[in-house]
């Protein structure tokens, strides 16, 4: 699929398929290594500095000549990270001088592919998450007493999360694909904010650079 249209380009248009396909096939899997650069949307800190793991294994199914379809299974940590003090609206005297929130899935996308004929391709789709670890630090300075709070249980995040996401596979060498693409939650990942220190309901928003190697 991805070294070359399939197959069935070949037969279409007289182009190679690529060096690693020597049987027509459907399906065709590969594994995905890459970071996670998010950050979430309803808390105080703007700013992609969060960087977290994307790992996991792609099927492709192909569904017409140019087009295919994807699925996942990865490990995919989200989340967000303070890099500067930030003064509380709401607190006097009051600055957030750490913040993190750290979240571990288990993610599952879809996506719906169109192949050109070098064999880069974009895509569109959604995701299911499964929520497997959280946790949440906040460190304030408050009249100049330091105090750190987790709030992670007291306001926990969701266990299930949506996004919708849109990417494209640059072709770099044989079976390997450099892959860029954006994410955002269909949903709030969290409504019940802690008070003083959130601004409204929270959503992941993060950016995805992996390398992609589809397997003979």
């Amino acid at each position: 699929m991805a070294y070359g249209d399939f197959a069935r380009a070949q037969e279409d248009d007289g182009e190679p398929h690529g060096l690693y396909i020597e049987q027509p096939r459907v399906f065709y899997g590969g594994v995905v290594i890459g970071a996670n650069f998010a950050q979430v949307d309803g808390d105080y800190f703007a700013g992609y500095h969060k960087i977290g793991l994307n790992v996991g294994g792609i099927v492709y199914a192909q569904v017409a000549k140019h087009v295919a379809l994807s699925l996942e299974i990865l490990y995919s940590q989200k989340g967000s990270k303070s890099t500067l003090p930030e003064p509380s609206s709401t607190l006097p005297d009051t600055y957030i001088t750490k913040y993190g929130i750290n979240l571990n899935y288990a993610e599952i996308p879809v996506m719906i592919n169109y192949f050109d004929k070098r064999k880069s391709h974009f895509g569109v789709g959604v995701s299911y998450s499964r929520l497997v670890g959280s946790s949440e630090n906040l460190q304030v300075d408050s009249s100049n007493v330091i105090k750190n709070v987790d709030f992670n249980n007291r306001y926990p995040f969701r266990p299930n999360a949506f996004d919708v996401l849109a990417g494209f596979e640059l072709h770099l060498w044989k079976g390997l694909f450099l892959n860029v693409r954006f994410q955002y939650s269909i949903a709030p990942i969290r409504t019940d904010i802690p008070p003083n220190y959130a601004r409204a309901d929270q959503y992941n928003n993060l950016w995805v650079v992996r390398l992609m190697y589809l397997l003979k």
